[in-house]
């Protein structure tokens, strides 16, 4: 009577991690402040065409975190994340192209790569794509389309747009004059501390009556949670990834 021999298990293969846990595994490196690690572990992805990985070697670079500062690798990197389809390097491309930090100025093609991450509901890039279009900047002045993009951006809960909105709606500038709409959103940016928002709200306040005023309440009450989240300021700069 024979008997067999237990095959023994074969040794597992251990899983390589995946790209989102390595890109998180970077992002706990970067908070930590230690950038060479977060450089080692997003570099091959970012060379693996990953382009996340990519924004934050453009962030390394645009920031001198760990590295010397260098605005042309930043905007070199920034662009292969934008081309990639990252909203956050498109407006930091259209940054770099409308300041001529690490290329040359170029105010059309920062209007192109704002718009580009602007129709994708970037907030930032709303907001720069609108005060290139009310200054007339790289395109023709259009504070209609202006207004329509300092809205997009508001409604994200960006509020220096709110606070750009709520002037247009005050003024009749780009849109059409409309004193609860100018509370509306001259409130929401106030309540951040935007002080040409709060001076703009005491004067409209005055012209409005009581019945304006409770509509204006209303919708402030409603909007305030809607966009609370989003909100933060911007710069036509280059923001980290």
């Amino acid at each position: 009577m024979s008997t067999k021999k237990a095959k023994e298990p074969r040794p597992r293969k251990k899983k390589s991690p995946s790209a989102k846990a390595l890109l998180e595994s970077g992002r706990a490196a970067y908070m930590a402040a230690d950038f060479t690690k977060a450089m080692a572990i997003w570099l091959p992805l970012a060379e693996a065409g990953n382009a996340e990985a990519q924004a934050w070697i453009g962030s390394l670079y645009a920031n001198g975190d760990g590295v010397d500062v260098d605005d042309k690798a930043a905007f070199a990197w920034y662009l292969k994340s934008a081309e990639g389809g990252n909203v956050q390097a498109q407006n930091n491309i259209g940054a770099m192209y409308a300041m001529g930090n690490g290329v040359a100025e170029n105010p059309q093609a920062a209007v192109d790569w704002f718009e580009r991450a602007a129709e994708a509901g970037d907030a930032h890039s709303q907001f720069n794509l609108a005060v290139l279009l009310s200054e007339g900047k790289g395109v023709a002045m259009d504070l209609a389309k202006a207004a329509k993009w300092y809205r997009a951006a508001s409604e994200n809960g960006h509020y220096p747009s709110q606070a750009r909105l709520g002037h247009m709606y005050s003024t009749g500038h780009g849109i059409e004059k409309d004193r609860v709409q100018a509370y509306l959103w001259l409130s929401l940016a106030a309540q951040h501390g935007i002080g040409t928002a709060l001076k703009a709200l005491e004067a409209i306040s005055n012209q409005m009556s009581s019945e304006e005023k409770a509509e204006a309440l209303g919708l402030f009450d409603a909007w305030r949670g809607k966009t609370a989240e989003n909100a933060g300021p911007s710069r036509i700069e280059p923001l980290p990834g």
